[in-house]
């Protein structure tokens, strides 16, 4: 796997992502809990973009990212269209952060441990893709449990 497909990854799932957070009817139940169900879409939203930018924006791209994780879950009811400007921004840091990463980039040991073991940097991205994902799935269900 070769960055510019990673990056294809990402920029699929985080447009589908905008398209999640488009389609609730009611605004407010975005930042809704409900039951079982213990994080609310936009708090969801705010740890992947935390997390991206913290793990590829701060370490891969060298931006000067300083996450908040506590914040991306205790946070609330920021507007729809805060929530979509810094999906699309983290859209822009995926993109320029591994744009230029070579093959050789990619096999490399990521900067610093994020699992038990040390990883390579494609190992730790493909990770994310799957995290993102992960989360994304739970947000259209969420989406759909509240609304549908």
């Amino acid at each position: 796997m070769n960055a510019t497909e990673l990056i294809s990854f990402f920029e699929r799932d985080l447009n589908r992502l905008i398209v999640e957070i488009e389609s609730y009817k009611n605004e407010a139940n975005i930042w809704r809990i409900e039951k079982q169900v213990s994080n609310s879409a936009g708090n969801l939203v705010l740890h992947l973009i935390g997390n991206l930018n913290a793990l590829i924006g701060k370490e891969i791209g060298n931006t000067n990212y300083v996450r908040n994780r506590d914040l991306e879950f205790s946070q609330k009811n920021i507007s729809r269209t805060h929530l979509i400007e810094a999906i699309r921004e983290t859209i822009k840091m995926v993109n320029d952060s591994l744009l230029t990463l070579t093959e050789e980039d990619l096999k490399k040991d990521y900067p610093i441990l994020k699992f038990s073991e040390i990883t390579s940097t494609s190992y730790l991205l493909v990770h994310l893709t799957t995290h993102l994902t992960y989360h994304l799935g739970q947000i259209n269900y969420h989406r759909r449990l509240l609304e549908d």
